[in-house]
């Protein structure tokens, strides 16, 4: 009885130390594949830019990279992947794909990873959507939490705007919910495009 005592006494504090071990390398990964498929997107899209078709960032994957989101004021660039998964939305922010071809794009992304920076963004903040056929740019025009169970984004293909969406609120420590962050930022004209040479 005594030596059971004993290894059970022994046991709890190395049970809960491997378990706070396990949770904190748990959280660690999400961040750290966010960040290892960015570095892999890149080069890819930097291939295809140079005169390659489209290619996967890594050999098993199903999508690839639609364009690269600049935010030159608050130091961010994030390339953003085709096909809105679950899946991809773990490597990247996504395009919807009923937006793709059209003026009117929607891109999804993670609060606590990609998109995190969303809660800095401010009315009149410059943001650059590039791709193949070269930049453009927009300034946000709305900053605005709403209800998914009660709003539809709705894509208009004659509207030209860019909305970037996460879930809300940031700090949340459940994830989903039926809340939204939407920024909604509309085009710069002057001088603001330039064609891909």
């Amino acid at each position: 009885m005594r030596n059971a005592r004993h290894w059970l006494s022994a046991a709890v504090p190395v049970t809960a130390a491997f378990l706070s071990l396990y949770f904190a390398v748990s959280a660690a990964w999400i961040p750290l594949k966010a960040e290892l498929a960015q570095w892999l997107m890149e080069r890819s899209w930097r291939e295809s830019l140079a005169g390659g078709m489209p290619r996967p960032p890594w050999p098993w994957a199903d999508t690839s990279v639609a364009a690269e989101l600049g935010v030159p004021a608050h130091d961010v660039s994030l390339l953003v992947l085709r096909g809105n998964s679950g899946r991809n939305l773990a490597f990247g922010p996504v395009l919807v794909d009923s937006t793709t071809g059209s003026q009117d794009i929607v891109i999804n992304g993670h609060r606590d990873t990609h998109f995190r920076f969303l809660r800095e963004l401010q009315i009149g903040d410059r943001l650059r959507l590039s791709d193949r056929d070269g930049d453009r740019w927009y300034a946000v025009g709305e900053l605005e939490v709403v209800d998914s169970r009660r709003y539809e984004m709705i894509v208009d293909g004659t509207a030209e705007r860019l909305s970037l969406v996460t879930c809300y609120p940031f700090d949340s420590p459940v994830a989903g919910g039926p809340l939204r962050y939407v920024v909604t930022a509309y085009p710069l004209r002057e001088g603001a495009s330039t064609k891909r040479r």
